[in-house]
C-alpha cells in the first residue's frame, strides 16, 4: 500500500472504524521522523528500529485516545521520545559520541557509494556534522533534529518538549552556534539519518504482523 493523499485525522478515522490495514500508511509515512529521534537519542540503527516498532505498537493501542488536540506528528513523535527515554535509562546509555552512521551501517554505506563523488561528499558532511553536534547536549540536539530535520515548528516542538516557544528558539540558535560554521552552510539536513526504503518496508512488515497477531484497539 503506497502513501496515497490522506490526511493523518482521515487514516486514523478509518483504522479505528476497522480497516486495520491503513495502518501501514501510517508506518510508512512517520518512518523517517521516529528514526531521526532515535538516533537523536543516541541509539544505533538496531535499537532504534526495535524502539520504533515499539513505539508503533503503543501508537496502535493507543489510537483511540488521539484527540487531534495536537497534530498527529505530534502525538506519535511523543510515543517515540517516552520509548527512547525509557530504553535510554534502562540501558544506561550515556550521552556521549553520537554512534556514526557509516560505522554502524553497512547497507546505507553502499547505497552512498553507488552515488559515487555525492555518496562521498555526504558521507564526509555528515561525519563533520556529527563531529560537531557529539558536543552538544541532548536538550539542544533534540531541538536541532525536531526543527531542522524533522520539519516541526516552533509551537510543535515546545509542546512536544514540554518548553516555552522561547526556549525552542534559544535552543536551537544555542545548537548551531555549537556547530562548525562551514558545516552549517553546506551539509543536506534531509540525508542526515536518512531512513531507507529497505528498513522503511521491514519495519512496516514488523509492525504490521504484530498488529495482526491480537486486537489492540
Amino acid at each position: 500500500m503506497g502513501d496515497i493523499q490522506m490526511d493523518d485525522i482521515e487514516i486514523v478515522q478509518k483504522i479505528l472504524n476497522g480497516e486495520k490495514q491503513f495502518y501501514e500508511l501510517i508506518v510508512r509515512r512517520f518512518n523517517p521522523v521516529l528514526y531521526r529521534i532515535g538516533r537523536a537519542y543516541n541509539l544505533c540503527h538496531e535499537d532504534t528500529q526495535d524502539v520504533m516498532q515499539e513505539s508503533f505498537v503503543d501508537a496502535y493501542r493507543g489510537l483511540g485516545g488521539f484527540r487531534n488536540e495536537s497534530s498527529f506528528k505530534t502525538w506519535i513523535s511523543r510515543i517515540m521520545i517516552n520509548r527512547c527515554f525509557h530504553h535510554f535509562q534502562k540501558n544506561r546509555v550515556t550521552d556521549g559520541l553520537m554512534i556514526s552512521i557509516n560505522d554502524n551501517n553497512e547497507v546505507m554505506r553502499k547505497d552512498s557509494e553507488n552515488e559515487a563523488d555525492k555518496g562521498v561528499m555526504q558521507r564526509e558532511l555528515a561525519n563533520m556534522l556529527e563531529d560537531s553536534m557529539s558536543r552538544i547536549p541532548l536538550e539542544y540536539r533534540m531541538v536541532f533534529i525536531l526543527r531542522e530535520v524533522n520539519g516541526m515548528n516552533t509551537d510543535e516542538t515546545a509542546e512536544l518538549l514540554d518548553i516555552t516557544p522561547g526556549n525552542v528558539k534559544v535552543r536551537l540558535n544555542r545548537s548551531k552556534a555549537l556547530l562548525r560554521k562551514e558545516i552549517e552552510k553546506s551539509f543536506d539536513e534531509q540525508a542526515l539519518f536518512e531512513f531507507h526504503l529497505r528498513y522503511c518496508d521491514e519495519i512496516v512488515n514488523n509492525v504490521m504482523r504484530l498488529i495482526n497477531l491480537k486486537s489492540l484497539l
